[in-house]
């Protein structure tokens, strides 16, 4: 059976050309985060995706915030965001990754989670696997583990669940994939 939250929450995303680049199609989520009925029905799909006795919600930078944050707080569990560096004011891991157009990095605070934490990961979209998979490594260098990756789209034909599964990281599930 078809969950009709995931159709209403396609309904939603809207696909525009040539941006940031020609050639490049971008999956725009504004309008779903501006619906609230679509909004809150991602919130709560990605909710259901949560395993039990899970002890933090991790979020990726930018737009995975707005999706990991209230995850957490329907879950009745913390948030911990993972930042672009330079965004976090105390001491830090950092993890650098591949992009589909260049390099970047991600940090996390050295004190965010506790060793042998239950961690899920939320984000907006899964491409490549590049930050999640730093994500990963963040939270596997602050020895916790990661039982759940929830991501809003995944965009299939980038290869991102191969290459993590590559890495042997295979507890990802994606509300829509294209």
């Amino acid at each position: 059976m078809t969950d009709p939250r995931i159709e209403l929450i396609s309904s939603y995303i809207v696909d525009v050309a040539d941006f940031p680049s020609p050639g490049v199609v971008f999956k725009d989520i504004t309008p779903l985060l501006g619906c609230n009925e679509a909004y809150q029905a991602c919130v709560e799909a990605l909710v259901d995706l949560a395993p039990g006795d899970v002890d933090v919600v991790v979020g990726i930078e930018a737009r995975g915030f707005v999706f990991a944050a209230p995850v957490a707080l329907a879950l009745g569990v913390g948030f911990v965001p993972v930042r672009k560096p330079g965004k976090l004011p105390r001491d830090v891991y950092s993890q650098s990754f591949d992009l589909e157009y260049g390099k970047d990095t991600l940090a996390i605070h050295q004190d965010a989670i506790h060793k042998g934490a239950r961690v899920m990961i939320i984000d907006d979209v899964l491409a490549t696997g590049g930050t999640v998979s730093a994500t990963t490594k963040l939270i596997d260098r602050l020895g916790a583990e990661v039982v759940e990756i929830g991501i809003v789209l995944e965009l299939g034909f980038l290869g991102g669940r191969a290459h993590l599964s590559s890495q042997g990281i295979n507890n990802i599930h994606a509300l829509i994939t294209t």
